[in-house]
């Protein structure tokens, strides 16, 4: 699988399975299409987290796990099957190696920060993006207990040191006799983006398919004299749409807060947009919806005495949350550059066999 973090010091890139949010890091431009892996480590497992987990993301679609209470790649979307069993043998034989090497790095992190207990995690997450202009955008990013640890630099290819400690890794990965990042950049431009095409062919039926979007519109009267507006569109298919609010017919209001486009359970996605507007009679407000599946924009107007109930809301807003959820649960470790006191050590002797990190 592809990001064997090996000891003998490079990724030894065997077949790919592909690792997400990416979600979290990453939006896609529509058209485009993004390969994404995330390999977590964690120091205790417990509550439900397996000690060592890899999840692989084609755009917002799980289509690989594996992990170390089950120890078998499975399948998460039905056309993969297609690829036959050799495929997933010798998928399962190298998430094997990733396993042990994971729960390696974890402790070594440990180590450099004299930590001794407690519950740390450690992740790498690395993909290839595609984009309908034909560019190809890669990214590989390490990160220890929700914070920066070393990022990939695609413009020098060079690996950047996040935390103190990540500095002799840094070093070494970006040495002559190294070049991690050079390989990176080979398997960006082409095993993954091959991978990424081969993925896209098998599943292009499930990929491709278009479903309409459902549109909830409602509003609520602040005290300060303005309307509050919200437009709920949800269950579409693909990705890509575009959400705006209209006063009398014509003039586009800018949002004043747009959720991200969240992908639902079922495949499907959502997203809300809100506007505040002056509150007065004669203006009339409506939603306007664009998307592939639609012959025309979908327009639903807001009336200010029939409005959704406040049932109907609410169950809106719970759905929105549980979206948000399930996302953030795929998440542990999202992209941030907050500040981190961390204790400098030197290169511990795990180093010397070019361990990473």
């Amino acid at each position: 699988m592809r990001g064997d973090r090996s000891h003998t010091g490079g990724k030894m890139w065997l077949y790919p399975l592909t690792l997400l949010i990416s979600l979290s890091v990453h939006g896609v431009h529509s058209g485009s299409h993004i390969l994404q892996y995330y390999y977590t480590a964690v120091s205790a497992p417990g509550s439900g987290i397996p000690e060592f987990s890899v999840v692989v993301y084609l755009d917002d679609h799980q289509i690989v796990n594996y992990n170390s209470e089950s120890h078998q790649v499975r399948s998460a979307a039905q056309w993969m099957n297609k690829l036959g069993s050799d495929f997933w043998q010798v998928e399962n034989q190298v998430c094997k190696v990733c396993e042990s090497d994971f729960k390696y790095y974890v402790k070594n992190v440990m180590s450099r920060l004299n930590q001794t207990g407690g519950f740390h995690f450690y992740q790498d997450m690395f993909g290839c993006e595609l984009r309908d202009d034909g560019t190809i955008v890669g990214y590989d990013q390490f990160g220890y207990d929700g914070r920066d640890f070393i990022y990939l630099d695609t413009q020098s290819w060079l690996y950047i040191p996040i935390m103190d400690v990540a500095q002799t890794t840094t070093e070494r990965w970006n040495s002559p006799e190294v070049r991690e990042g050079e390989m990176h950049k080979h398997f960006v431009e082409n095993d993954c983006v091959a991978y990424l095409k081969k993925y896209i062919d098998h599943g292009k039926e499930d990929l491709e398919i278009k479903v309409r979007p459902e549109v909830k519109v409602w509003g609520r009267q602040q005290p300060d004299g303005v309307t509050r507006l919200q437009c709920l569109a949800y269950g579409f298919h693909p990705r890509a749409v575009d959400v705006k609010w209209v006063r009398n017919g014509e003039d586009h209001i800018t949002s004043d807060e747009a959720s991200p486009i969240l992908p639902h359970p079922d495949g499907t996605y959502q997203t809300r947009v809100s506007v505040e507007v002056p509150t007065r009679e004669g203006d009339t407000y409506s939603c306007h919806v664009e998307h592939s599946s639609l012959e025309e924009t979908f327009i639903v107007q807001w009336k200010p005495n029939n409005g959704l109930s406040s049932a109907v809301i609410a169950a809106a807003l719970c759905c929105l949350v549980a979206v948000v959820a399930v996302t953030a649960g795929v998440i542990v470790y999202r992209k941030r550059r907050s500040g981190y006191q961390s204790t400098s050590t030197s290169d511990t002797s795990s180093d010397s066999n070019n361990a990473k990190p």
